[in-house]
């Protein structure tokens, strides 16, 4: 019987050499690579032939972008993936090509030139693919973009906010200020222009606008209004290009205003008493009964549907001194309820004259303390709310004063602060401010660096820098030459800011440091 033999199989060799190289000898597969081996086709083929060594990169100097053809501007760092991206697109031809790799070659930094080192493959014949790397070298100019060109322009704004107040000071603003530099809200305005009785926000572009307004009604209690002006139309295409102006309008009060409201607006937010102080602006005005501790808050909308204006403002503040003072019990918050027995500071060694009242401040007051507060006694007001008032069934709840906040007698200079704000960089109007009226903006911003020294809930909102040791040095040598021994007291360090709760880094960042 006979046993089937195993047949075994030999596989052929893959890529057998069939022929020898025409210039080298080599053994080589005819089949795949021709008469040629690897080395030979290198040297003699060049895949990369008809792609540029050289390039030329745009960055504007001013907002550090890069020009992507055709007309777009892009946001690249230094080899980062999208600077090399931009750096691939351009160049010509490389597109047919495999790319393997890219990577950057160190430069000078200053050399204003950038190398890419890049690796492709590309198949030469039937089977046989090429990998070969090359550098490229890109000159980098600086041209301006069309965003930055707007900017160095006049007239080229597209839609402006316009931000009013009436009121004859200028805390509000210096409060939105603060509020706009801690949230960066004005990054993208192209300028910024300090009129009369607001300050002028312009912008390139529509809705960088209407973004501000937004941020404008989270903050502050504000009325806008829009309108816009045709400036071009095309006819065949029916293109029309407009200017936009937004008006935002404040309401006219401020804290620490004493407020008579509406009987019938009184009724409706919880049948409050109608002589009110407010005590905080956020997106509603809030308002409080000192006698009481009742609050209640007026929203935009109710406000605007009957607006009025306060009775006084903090310009009509005169100082008190407590004689005495009895808390009651009640309190709310910060706040706690007490009867009080004052005299005016004025009158004192002139006469005997007296005033009792309740205030919303007997946690803080003692006994011989200064306060702030409206004499309301013999003082005539042209208000036709206050009329009503009086001739009503809360004309005996009237009272004699009415105090708002502790005075603190500060024997310092204010520059020896600890501490310091940003301001923004506004471009003044044609007509330079009068003496009388920079001394008015001085006094508002020395009575607003004081309300944050006083008030904690205000400082919680706000950016507040360490003061530079130079200067706070030169500032306490000059006081100490300034004041006497003998005079300097300690009523005013309870008013020093805490150093933790003050950031360290004060950029300049086109703004002024005010202390």
């Amino acid at each position: 019987m006979e046993v089937d033999q195993p047949v075994h199989f030999t596989p052929a060799l893959k890529n057998a050499a069939t022929i020898l190289c025409a210039d080298c000898g080599a053994p080589v597969d005819g089949t795949i690579s021709g008469a040629f081996c690897y080395d030979c086709i290198k040297l003699k083929t060049d895949v990369t032939e008809g792609i540029q060594r050289e390039a030329t990169l745009h960055m504007c100097r001013d907002c550090d972008r890069w020009l992507s053809p055709p007309n777009s501007w892009v946001v690249a760092p230094p080899e980062s993936r999208e600077l090399l991206a931009l750096c691939l697109r351009k160049l010509r031809g490389l597109n047919k090509l495999r790319i393997i790799d890219a990577s950057f070659i160190w430069t000078e930094p200053h050399s204003r030139r950038i190398k890419v080192k890049i690796t492709v493959q590309s198949e030469i014949s039937e089977g046989a693919i090429m990998q070969q790397s090359f550098e490229v070298e890109y000159m980098q100019n600086y041209h301006q973009c069309p965003d930055c060109a707007k900017s160095y322009t006049h007239n080229t704004w597209r839609a402006v906010v316009q931000v009013r107040q009436k009121v004859p000071h200028k805390r509000t603003f210096l409060f939105l200020e603060q509020l706009i530099l801690k949230h960066g809200a004005h990054k993208d305005a192209i300028n910024i222009k300090e009129v009369h009785d607001g300050i002028d926000f312009y912008f390139a572009q529509r809705n960088h606008a209407e973004g501000f307004v937004d941020f404008l009604k989270a903050v502050v209690p504000a009325n806008v209004k829009k309108s816009q002006e045709l400036i071009s139309m095309d006819v065949h295409t029916s293109t029309k290009s407009y200017k936009f102006s937004y008006s935002a309008e404040i309401v006219p009060i401020c804290k620490d205003d004493l407020v008579v409201l509406p009987i019938p607006m009184a009724k409706k937010v919880g049948n409050i008493n109608p002589l009110t102080l407010c005590h905080r602006i956020g997106t509603s005005v809030y308002l409080m009964d000192p006698t009481t501790l009742q609050t209640a808050d007026i929203s935009t909308d109710v406000y605007w549907r009957a607006p009025f204006r306060p009775l006084a403002d903090v310009q009509e503040l005169a100082e008190f001194v407590i004689l005495d003072i009895e808390p009651l019990g009640p309190s709310k918050g910060r706040y706690t309820l007490a009867e009080a027995t004052v005299a005016r500071a004025a009158d004192l060694g002139r006469n005997d004259q007296t005033y009792y009242t309740r205030t919303h401040l007997g946690s803080i007051l003692n006994v011989g303390d200064s306060v702030m507060g409206y004499h309301l006694t013999g003082t005539n007001y042209n208000n036709e709310l206050f009329d009503a008032l009086e001739g009503s069934k809360y004309a005996s709840t009237i009272p004699d004063v009415v105090l708002v906040k502790k005075h603190y007698a500060r024997k310092k200079k204010g520059k020896s602060r600890n501490w310091r704000l940003k301001r923004m960089a506004k471009e003044e109007s044609e007509m330079l401010p009068r003496k009388q009226d920079q001394e008015r903006m001085d006094r508002d911003f020395e009575m607003f660096l004081r309300d944050v020294e006083e008030d904690a809930e205000l400082r919680a909102g706000l950016a507040l820098y360490k003061a530079e040791q130079q200067q706070l040095r030169a500032a306490a040598e000059a006081d100490t030459m300034d004041v006497e021994e003998s005079d300097v007291g300690e009523d005013d360090e309870g008013l020093e800011i805490p150093m933790e709760q003050l950031l360290d880094d004060f950029e300049d960042m086109t703004m002024e440091d005010q202390s």
